[in-house]
C-alpha cells in the first residue's frame, strides 16, 4: 500500500494534534468505533508478533461502579496508604530536567484552574477527576500477563500511541492514565482479573468538551536538536 503525501499530512495532524484531555462530554461512542479502533491499535508492532496487551472496556454501569469504589478508597486517607502501586511508573530519584518538565504540567494546569499551591482540597478534587475518567463514556483498563518482560512493556506502549491516534482520527480524544494502577487490587476484584493479569494503567475516550478551560492546556515539546545526535 502506497501513501502519498495527504495521508502523510493527517497522520502527522492526528499524532500531533493528540494531547491528554480533562474533562469529556457524556456522548457515547458506538461500540461499532471502538472496536474499528482497537483492531487498527492492534497493528501495532510486539516482539515476534506476542501481542501481549489485553484490553478492558468498561461504559455505563460497570464503569461507574469501579469509579465509585476507586473514589471512596482514595477519599479514605488511612485506605487509600493500604494501595500501592505494582511497578514504579516513574523514577524513584527525581533528577533535572524531568523533575522541571512534571513540575511545570502540573503548575500549568492549576493555573488554569485557578488552584493554588497551597490549595490542597481542590488538589485532591482534581486528582480524583482521574477516577470517574475525567467524565468520558468509556474507560479502558489495560493489562499483561505477568510473565512478560521488559521488552513487551515497550511493546505496550506502541499499542498505546496507536489506540490514541487511532481516536483522533475519528475526532475523539483521550487520556491515559498511570493513576489507576494504585488501586489494582479494586480493579482486579472488579473486572474478575486472572492472578497471572496484571494492571499496566487506564484511559479515558470520548469527545472532549471544548467548554472546559483545562482543555486548553498545551504541553510544550523540546525541539529535535535537542533529544537528537545525528553520526553523519
Amino acid at each position: 500500500m502506497n501513501l502519498n503525501p495527504l495521508d502523510a499530512a493527517a497522520v502527522d495532524a492526528a499524532i500531533s494534534s493528540r494531547r491528554s484531555i480533562r474533562a469529556f462530554l457524556p456522548t457515547p461512542v458506538p461500540r461499532s468505533v471502538l472496536e474499528d479502533i482497537l483492531g487498527v491499535a492492534a497493528r501495532a508492532p510486539s516482539g515476534t508478533n506476542t501481542q501481549p496487551w489485553q484490553v478492558h472496556v468498561l461504559t455505563g454501569e460497570p464503569k461507574l461502579a469501579l469509579s465509585r469504589d476507586i473514589r471512596a478508597a482514595f477519599d479514605d486517607p488511612a485506605e487509600s496508604a493500604r494501595h500501592r502501586e505494582e511497578y514504579a511508573y516513574y523514577p524513584l530519584e527525581w533528577r533535572s530536567p524531568y523533575v522541571e518538565r512534571r513540575r511545570k504540567v502540573g503548575w500549568d494546569l492549576y493555573a488554569l484552574l485557578g488552584i493554588g499551591k497551597a490549595d490542597k482540597a481542590r488538589m485532591h478534587e482534581q486528582h480524583a477527576r482521574n477516577y470517574d475518567f475525567f467524565g468520558a463514556p468509556v474507560g479502558l483498563i489495560f493489562t499483561i500477563e505477568r510473565v512478560m518482560q521488559q521488552g513487551s512493556w515497550l511493546d505496550y506502549g506502541m499499542f498505546l500511541q496507536s489506540l490514541m491516534i487511532a481516536a483522533r482520527a475519528r475526532g475523539l480524544d483521550t487520556c491515559p492514565q498511570a493513576a489507576f494502577t494504585q488501586f489494582h487490587r479494586i480493579i482486579e476484584r472488579h473486572l474478575g482479573l486472572r492472578a497471572d493479569e496484571m494492571v499496566v494503567c487506564g484511559m479515558s475516550l470520548g469527545h472532549a468538551d471544548p467548554e472546559a478551560i483545562e482543555n486548553s492546556l498545551r504541553t510544550e515539546r523540546e525541539p529535535v536538536h535537542s533529544f537528537v545526535t545525528f553520526h553523519p
